[in-house]
This record gives C-alpha cells, sequence and structure tokens, in this order.
C-alpha cells in the first residue's frame, strides 16, 4: 500500500471533501507528480494522521496538501509536526462559505507556516501546481514538464 515514491501527500478532514479535492490530485496527476491520498480528521483521527504523516516522512515525502473547511485545523496540526512544506485549500462548508476556514489557515501563528492557496476549486488546482514547483527545484524533468504546462496555458 505504501509507495516510495510518493512526494506529495494530499489529506483532507472527510470523505466529502474529495468532490473538489479530486481536482487537486488530477492535476498532480497531469504533471506526472506521485501521491496519496487519505482522509484524516484532525479533530477526529488524529492518531491517524500523525500514523499517515510519520508512514509518509518515512518513505521520503517532501509536500503535504491539507484541505478542511469551517474551523480547518488540519493544515495546522500538520504545520506544527513536520519542517515540510504545508499547503492548504480551505473548502466552503461552514456558515461563511468557505471564508471561515480561509481565515483560520492564514491566520497561523509565529513559526507554523501554512501556505494558504483560494477557497475552493481553483485552491485545489493551484496546491498542485505550487507543490509541482516546490518539488521542481530539485528536479529538472518536473521543472520542464512545468513550462510545457504554463504554455499550454498560455495557448
Amino acid at each position: 500500500m505504501t509507495n516510495t515514491s510518493d512526494k506529495v501527500l494530499v489529506v483532507t478532514g472527510s470523505a466529502g471533501d474529495w468532490e473538489i479535492m479530486d481536482h487537486c490530485t488530477k492535476t498532480l496527476d497531469n504533471l506526472g507528480v506521485a501521491h496519496r491520498k487519505i482522509v484524516a480528521s484532525a479533530h477526529r483521527q488524529p492518531d491517524k494522521l500523525e500514523a499517515a504523516m510519520a508512514d509518509f516522512l518515512a518513505q521520503g515525502g517532501q509536500v503535504f496538501i491539507c484541505a478542511a473547511g469551517m474551523a480547518a485545523h488540519l493544515a495546522g496540526v500538520v504545520a506544527s509536526k513536520t519542517t515540510l512544506p504545508v499547503l492548504a485549500v480551505p473548502l466552503a462548508g461552514g456558515a461563511m462559505g468557505g471564508l471561515d476556514a480561509l481565515l483560520s489557515m492564514v491566520q497561523m501563528p509565529r513559526g507554523v507556516p501554512v501556505g494558504t492557496l483560494a477557497i475552493g476549486k481553483h485552491g485545489a488546482i493551484n496546491a498542485a501546481i505550487l507543490a509541482t514547483q516546490i518539488l521542481a527545484l530539485n528536479d529538472a524533468d518536473l521543472a520542464a514538464t512545468l513550462t510545457d504546462y504554463k504554455a499550454s496555458l498560455a495557448a
């Protein structure tokens, strides 16, 4: 079940989040970035989250993408337990249509950074692209893939 080539771990707080986050994983697939995905609530399943993180880190994982709505503590919890990049995608679901999640994610305390993207689908896609850009810093082939991808957007 564990794939040592996975470089990105996409985590959502609930199974219903995949309607949006599938855009992230499809973008990672299109860019050729090996990844895995899990559902692990920071509030309801902290032990599952911690175990998944430990396994991912032990296998050489490099970037986390966390998606959550409402209180949106998932990315912050992950960031508190790693020095690797953590990207956050706020999702609609609370009374404020995702603004509540966005505000939770961008107001992290000093020393626990979380790179926060747009609410919803565009944030999910951009999280995949940003994770790929991070990985491409040390991967010339991936950098070339990104150059081609950006050129296709311009076309």
